[in-house]
Parts: C-alpha cells; sequence; structure tokens
C-alpha cells in the first residue's frame, strides 16, 4: 500500500513546468535547485546520485559563476536542460535500462547540441559582420544568399545526424529491455537510486 501511494504522489515534470523552469532560470541551477525540484514532485533523486551521474557523463559539469560581494565565493550553476536529461535518465530507468545502456543511448546528443549551438553561433556572427558598416556593400547580397543557404545545409545536417542517432540508438535501447526484460534481470540502472 505504501509504495502504490508514494506512486501517485509522483508528479513527472511535463513540458509545460519543464519550459516555466527554463524561462526563470536561464542562468541555470544549483545542484541544491535541481535536486528540489524532483524532490517538489515526490521523486527520488539524492544529490549523490545526481553528482554521480555528473561524474559519469550522463549530465553536464556546472560552470562557476562569481557571487557579487567581497568573499563571497563562486557558485556551480547547471544548464537548466539538466532537468530534461534527469527526466529522460529516470524514464530509462523505469524500463530496466542500465547505466551503461543509458551512458551509450545519450553519447551522441550532447555532441550533436555542441555543434548545432557552434553553427548557430558562428552564423550569428556571420551575420553581424555582414551588417557592419565595413562590409564591402558589392558583395553582401552574394554574402547574404551564401550564409542563407549555409544555414539550410547545417539544419540538414543536423537532421540526418538526428536520424542516424534514431537509427542507432533505438536498436541499442530496444535491445537493452529485451536483456532486461527477456532475462527476467530485475537489476536494472533504478537500482542505484
Amino acid at each position: 500500500m505504501k509504495a502504490a501511494s508514494r506512486t501517485t504522489a509522483r508528479r513527472r515534470l511535463d513540458e509545460e513546468t519543464l519550459m516555466r523552469l527554463e524561462a526563470e532560470h536561464p542562468e541555470g541551477l544549483t545542484a541544491a535547485q535541481i535536486v528540489e525540484t524532483f524532490l517538489e514532485r515526490g521523486e527520488h533523486l539524492s544529490e549523490a546520485t545526481f553528482r554521480k551521474w555528473v561524474q559519469l557523463g550522463l549530465l553536464p559539469r556546472s560552470r562557476r559563476v562569481g557571487r557579487k560581494g567581497k568573499h563571497q565565493g563562486s557558485l556551480g550553476l547547471y544548464p537548466t536542460s539538466t532537468l530534461r536529461r534527469i527526466t529522460e535518465i529516470k524514464r530509462w530507468m523505469e524500463e530496466s535500462l542500465t547505466i551503461e545502456d543509458i551512458a551509450r543511448a545519450i553519447r551522441f546528443r550532447d555532441e550533436m547540441q555542441t555543434i548545432e549551438r557552434g553553427l548557430e553561433g558562428l552564423s550569428a556572427a556571420f551575420e553581424q559582420e555582414l551588417a557592419s558598416p565595413e562590409a564591402d556593400l558589392r558583395a553582401r547580397r552574394e554574402n547574404v544568399r551564401l550564409l542563407g543557404d549555409t544555414r539550410r545545409q547545417a539544419g540538414e545536417l543536423m537532421r540526418r545526424m538526428e536520424l542516424l542517432e534514431r537509427r542507432i540508438v533505438t536498436p541499442l535501447v530496444r535491445a537493452a529491455k529485451a536483456r532486461a526484460f527477456g532475462t527476467g534481470a530485475t537489476k536494472g540502472a533504478g537500482d542505484l537510486l
């Protein structure tokens, strides 16, 4: 009875809540804030588990941000997207995937996000330079067209990489689930919580 009441008390982080939290904390969240967010919804997440997932590379590392005032030190902030990743990890754990299975399933995503952010930043820098008064007016139209073509190609590249990632990861996840359920094994990643 106790387990049933615990299950019904859990409220997942839904898309609306995630978007609200991302808007409220664009600078990021501390580890304590992230853990508290899950605990408020009745989902177990200890700070030790959180730190272990960071060490294993399942979650991003924090960035240090100085506090205002003399001798205040710095604060470690994690991107708010960490909430999404934890939600995803917890879902996979419930499906009996091991930490190793989860690491294999998400290893491409971080690299792809880095590439996408880099392409967006580079495109924005090119656009800014093309808009500057020092830009060659005669070449501007051709360069703007070239930048537009490049952005479309970058978008297509990202779509192809996402497709490739899905085609590689989906069978990995399917095989991990089959191992977990087909052998009757109950020792999934959920045992680490």
